[in-house]
């Protein structure tokens, strides 16, 4: 009782923060384009600050581990094919509604909830594993969304255009960039000034209030309208499929660092990314199911994270199941 005390303690002021945005965005209702230059300063300037400032500190010889790197990213795209096969299946060959749905399961909000959560959990050890899982995770899904799109008639778009779009999303997305030059940092042994440095600290001391400030604002102005039915198996499969698939995939691709395994699990607990209905949005397919997957899974993600936190502190969960 005392350590799922303490867990609840951890994680309440991070769904705190997102309720706060959902109450004041209920309760002073202003257009959701107001959302704008904070989102700008999360994304452009707070989170990437966090990434650059953690990883320029981590020694060279962690950052190299491709082993984890496969086993989470091919978790990922299990989830992802189960979930798009389940939706094809229903919508009778639907390719673009059946890329949301699958994405909706497979990509987690590891950008705004992830690093401060986790980093929170398992201290600053966590940083290297939360950064390589958002880089490919990412990429993976900047790759399958106008593929699976293009493939489902939405793109409109050449297949060198198309890859252009692929190529020019992932390398100019602000948190990868920041990863990229903060490893380029720790390989250079580079130091920045003081005042810099101290400035790179406010930027992401910020990054988690204001990122899930916002995702609760940006819930309390898309209102839940219907649940759509899809979610009855949306749902299990982003909160508890897939952290079990992670968490297998490692087992067998291990052993791991037991925080690595640990964040990885934490991360794939993690609910739909607000990200999903931009997705949706911009290709204007499953638009309103997509809100709804994010508020959705937000809510149920309380029990799930707590839940996954208690077993993996607890020893239930063990980093490495096939250790003797």
């Amino acid at each position: 009782m005392p350590a799922l005390i303490a867990i609840l303690g951890l994680i309440f002021p991070y769904f705190a923060l997102i309720g706060l945005g959902y109450g004041t965005g209920r309760a002073t209702p202003r257009p959701i384009e107001g959302l704008a230059w904070l989102q700008v300063f999360v994304v452009y300037l707070a989170l990437p600050a966090m990434f650059f400032q953690l990883l320029s500190k981590t020694p060279v010889e962690r950052l190299a581990n491709p082993a984890f790197i496969t086993a989470t990213t091919l978790a990922t795209f299990a989830i992802f094919l189960t979930i798009f096969s389940a939706g094809y299946a229903r919508t009778r060959g639907d390719v673009p509604a059946s890329t949301i749905q699958g994405l909706a399961a497979a990509y987690g909000n590891i950008g705004y909830m992830g690093p401060g959560l986790a980093i929170a959990a398992f201290g600053p050890e966590a940083t290297v594993p939360v950064a390589l899982i958002f880089c490919f995770d990412n990429t993976l899904h900047f790759v399958l969304a106008p593929l699976c799109m293009a493939l489902g008639g939405r793109s409109g778009r050449s297949v060198p255009a198309m890859m252009a779009e692929v190529l020019t999303r992932i390398f100019t997305h602000p948190f990868i960039l920041a990863t990229i030059v903060g490893i380029g940092a720790a390989l250079l042994g580079l130091h920045l000034p003081a005042p810099i440095d101290r400035l790179l600290t406010l930027l992401a001391s910020a990054a988690a209030p204001c990122a899930l400030f916002a995702m609760g604002v940006t819930l309390a102005l898309r209102p839940l309208k219907r649940v759509p039915p899809e979610l009855g198996y949306i749902v299990p499969a982003k909160l508890v499929l897939h952290p079990i698939v992670v968490y297998l995939f490692l087992a067998f691709a291990g052993p791991f660092d037991p925080v690595w395994v640990k964040v990885a699990v934490l991360l794939a607990c993690l609910p739909v990314a607000t990200n999903v209905f931009v997705i949706a949005q911009q290709y204007g397919v499953w638009v309103e199911r997509a809100s709804a997957a994010v508020l959705v899974t937000t809510l149920a993600s309380v029990v799930t994270v707590t839940l996954a936190l208690y077993l993996m502190s607890s020893g239930v969960l063990p980093a490495d199941p096939f250790a003797h």
